[in-house]
């Protein structure tokens, strides 16, 4: 009975997925990414929907349970010893990077009035690897569908503006294919929006771009797993606040329960994909099969996000994106002056 009542908000997921997918498959090049399709998809059927009670179960599996499984999927395509060895050199622009948007992000929050899950998730999809990452911790934080969405729209309009202008500001530097690839892949966010702004400056740099960008991806873990324990404090601070007991904090607020268990299923996947010789086929295929589920994941999402409701929030968290997103650009530049590599 359970998976009857799951069933019609999973095919529309699906269905949505597969436009989306067709969609992308159209254009001559690729500038925005199935998942971002299939999220506004889902976004303008929300406005026309009526009633949407019969989809919400699937709705909510689909972009909760389906979200993460796609995200352990995506560890066997990620070999931890070959991105490390391609990307050491991108480390150091990394952690500036990542401190940019964390540190910053806070502050530039703050100062907005924005939510502390929706910032986070503008910082997160900033610096880490756009969607992806937002995907990653947005059930990690219990995220509300409309943070992902508005999240997602920030760094994907950002990008859009970064595939045009990369190439025209790295040439204009005399940028080499190793010092554009390393700034394009920690600086633009979504991994499509990496790959085509890589490959528009030339095709050395866009493979340097896309490693140094799957480099990056390996944050999610440690960023999943602080912000779980984030999570746990804020959750024990407000039960504290509501006078609960010692015993029944316990109970409610345990590091087993709010543990994203499946960043371990990434994390493993991408240590036997390190360790043992997968068949390229199989990592494709993988690859290909958590793609395809991440875009489910995302049109359900946007299924179940509202226009009206994202107007509430206002020109805001688009500021705090471009803001962020400017940031980024601007660091990673200068350390990889500092470092000699431009």
């Amino acid at each position: 009975m359970k998976v009857l009542k799951t069933m019609p908000g999973i095919i529309l997921s699906v269905g949505v997925a597969l436009l989306a997918c067709w969609l992308e498959s159209l254009m001559p090049i690729h500038l925005i990414g199935s998942a971002v399709i299939a999220m506004f998809i889902g976004m303008i059927i929300n406005y026309f929907l009526q009633d949407t009670k019969i989809f919400t179960s699937g709705l909510k599996f689909t972009s909760k349970k389906i979200l993460k499984f796609a995200i352990i999927l995506l560890g066997l395509s990620l070999n931890i010893t070959t991105i490390l060895n391609v990307g050491k050199m991108s480390l150091t622009v990394m952690v500036f990077t990542l401190l940019t948007c964390f540190g910053g992000g806070y502050f530039i929050g703050k100062a907005l009035g924005l939510n502390w899950k929706l910032s986070n998730l503008i910082s997160a999809g900033t610096g880490i690897c756009g969607g992806s990452a937002i995907a990653a911790i947005a059930p990690t934080i219990d995220a509300d569908d409309n943070d992902v969405a508005y999240a997602m729209s920030a760094t994907f309009l950002f990008d859009m503006a970064m595939i045009v202008l990369f190439p025209i500001m790295g040439r204009a530097l005399g940028m080499t294919d190793q010092a554009f690839g390393i700034w394009a892949g920690t600086a633009v966010n979504d991994t499509s929006s990496v790959v085509a702004t890589g490959y528009a400056f030339s095709e050395g740099a866009g493979d340097f771009a896309t490693m140094v960008k799957l480099t990056r991806t390996l944050a999610i873990i440690p960023t999943v797993i602080t912000f779980a324990f984030i999570q746990l404090h804020l959750k024990k601070k407000e039960a504290l606040a509501n006078s609960q007991n010692s015993s029944e904090l316990k109970a409610n607020f345990s590091i087993k329960k709010i543990f994203p268990w499946f960043i371990l299923g990434f994390l493993a996947l991408s240590v036997v994909a390190s360790v043992f010789p997968i068949p390229a086929e199989v990592v494709s295929g993988t690859k290909t099969a958590s793609k395809f589920l991440m875009v489910c994941a995302l049109a359900a999402i946007g299924l179940n996000t509202s226009f009206s409701s994202m107007k509430k929030a206002g020109i805001r968290p688009m500021i705090h994106g471009f803001i962020i997103s400017a940031l980024v650009v601007i660091v990673a530049l200068l350390v990889e002056m500092a470092m000699g590599i431009v």
